[in-house]
């Protein structure tokens, strides 16, 4: 299957949320089936960073469509997002979870007695088994060649509301693979 490349978060967020599902993401030998993500708009979307944070607006300013969002969440999880950059909308793509395809060793290292199902199940989950911290925020990973993110085959996908935030969590911008062992929490 071949690599997205960054021209395809040059759309808005929801699209790409949507479209990411089943594709495979790639990070410095570990393979995860993106199983789960959420979208976020720049623009009147009081749970996005750019709604209260200054450096938020700034960044998608700066930076190019597909680069890495990456941020600290309660001073415990990092959490991958990626800049999405559109002519109708801009945001962020949150990877929620993945399902584990290789690299499985490295992951069971940082995530010891972690069942293999559970080791990309939500966002700080997904971080720690793929050793992403704060130093991959703001990297265009699409075009290295140790991370990025593959083509997919299509699945079934299922919408509802995100989920771990309080403001703007009715907006159905949270998809998945319903199928999957490794959702962050069902549908």
């Amino acid at each position: 299957m071949g690599r997205i490349p960054p021209k395809f978060f040059k759309r808005d967020p929801v699209t790409c949320a949507r479209e990411l599902i089943g594709a495979g993401f790639h990070w410095q030998g570990c393979v995860g089936r993106i199983v789960e993500t959420e979208a976020y708009a720049s623009v009147g979307d009081p749970a996005c960073h750019t709604w209260s944070r200054t450096g938020a607006r700034e960044f998608v300013k700066r930076h190019q469509a597909g680069d890495a969002y990456v941020y600290l969440n309660y001073g415990m999880h990092w959490l991958f997002n990626i800049l999405v950059k559109g002519d109708e909308a801009s945001g962020f793509v949150l990877i929620r979870a993945v399902e584990p395809v290789a690299g499985l060793d490295a992951m069971r290292e940082r995530r010891p007695g972690m069942k293999n199902h559970l080791l990309g199940a939500g966002p700080g989950r997904l971080t720690r088994a793929f050793g992403i911290d704060g130093s991959a925020h703001g990297s265009s990973f699409l075009d290295q060649p140790e991370c990025g993110i593959s083509r997919g085959k299509s699945v079934e996908i299922v919408t509802g509301e995100r989920i771990g935030i309080s403001k703007a969590a009715d907006f159905p911008w949270r998809f998945g693979d319903p199928t999957s062992a490794s959702l962050s929490r069902r549908f």
